[in-house]
């Protein structure tokens, strides 16, 4: 089994992680694979040449399309791939017309779908996903859920000193690209009404400059630490006491199961993704969007009570067991494969 994957892709997200981490599991599990994707992001390169698997570099630029369809031909031509898995809207505008029927076009969000006009599959991260694409008129057949996983290495907490954090103060992790949808706002309100709490937010974007004088507004900037982009994402949460997800849009949100498989309680916001995959004080709170009370309540009831704390990590290592682990992906995704290979 021979798999192509393109994605054109920001330089760090989650869809971006969630690729890398599609490709480390199925170079584990012997699957051979070839990559066309863009330079920006050299920690995800370097992970691909040390698994072995061959890379080209395009720029997938809108306007100028020849150099990156030469560089997916090029890919094409050396692998000969049984399955050409093409990641996200811009890289499916680039899919071969003469392979369609051994193309998926893969959704992390509601993308338009002549956005893969030219993949005959489409695998999708959400039920509410895949009900979108059947109603666009794609065959039930050739819709597939596809899940994630978590891609969590057991990890050394991160020291607090390193922090600037106390021992013993309740820590809070909030992971993400720092741009609206994310509700770091509501999130830097809520923690202003729990003293003694301190707010890690590992991220970079366009509202880090906004967040910042926001913290500084509401007399917490000495209990906030902008961390960045951050690669050790696993130590972090190993560190913290509570993870929270406030966003207001999220088609999925691999936030959710990060939290459970690092055994951290989960408080998040009903965006789609979260409302579709957490339940309600079982493996982790959940609040409505833009609501700081709630999402305020929410946290404190979780520093408060030791035992919700200790349930709703018990119940999220259990639904990410059983549906979210290594594993289930693999089997998940080249049973899709061979199901492809099959119908060509």
């Amino acid at each position: 089994m021979k798999v192509l994957h393109v994605i054109a892709g920001a330089k760090d997200g989650g869809a971006e992680s969630i690729m890398r981490d599609a490709v480390v599991a199925l170079a584990e599990a012997g699957v051979a694979q070839y990559v066309v994707t863009r330079a920006h992001n050299k920690t995800r390169l370097a992970e691909f040449a040390a698994l072995d698997v061959p890379v080209t570099l395009a720029q997938f630029d809108n306007f100028w399309r020849v150099p990156t369809s030469l560089a997916v031909q090029h890919a094409v031509d050396v692998f000969q791939p049984d399955v050409c898995h093409y990641w996200m809207a811009r890289a499916g505008t680039f899919a071969k017309r003469s392979l369609r029927a051994r193309s998926i076009g893969w959704y992390g969000d509601y993308y338009k779908l002549r956005r893969f006009r030219n993949c005959a599959w489409h695998a999708a991260m959400t039920p509410d996903i895949v009900r979108y694409i059947k109603g666009e008129g794609v065959p039930e057949d050739r819709v597939v859920l596809l899940d994630s996983y978590a891609n969590l290495a057991p990890a050394t907490p991160t020291p607090r000193a390193s922090l600037d954090t106390p021992d013993g103060a309740p820590a809070i992790l909030a992971l993400g690209r720092l741009h609206k949808v994310k509700a770091f706002d509501i999130l830097l309100d809520a923690v202003a009404g729990l003293p003694g709490a301190y707010l890690w937010i590992a991220g970079t974007g366009p509202e880090e400059a906004a967040l910042k004088a926001q913290a500084d507004k509401l007399k917490i900037a000495d209990r906030v630490r902008f961390l960045g982009w951050r690669e050790d994402r696993a130590a972090l949460m190993a560190a913290c006491d509570i993870i929270a997800f406030p966003s207001r849009y999220e088609p999925f949100g691999n936030v959710t199961i990060e939290a459970w498989a690092a055994g951290r309680p989960l408080v998040v916001a009903d965006a789609a993704g979260p409302a579709q995959t957490v339940t309600n004080e079982h493996d982790a709170l959940l609040v409505p969007k833009d609501n700081v009370a709630a999402l305020r309540a929410a946290l404190a009831r979780v520093i408060g009570d030791k035992a919700l704390a200790q349930k709703l990590v018990e119940n999220g290592t259990g639904s990410y067991e059983a549906r979210f682990t290594k594993a289930a992906f693999v089997k998940a995704a080249t049973d899709l494969y061979a199901r492809v290979i099959a119908s060509a």
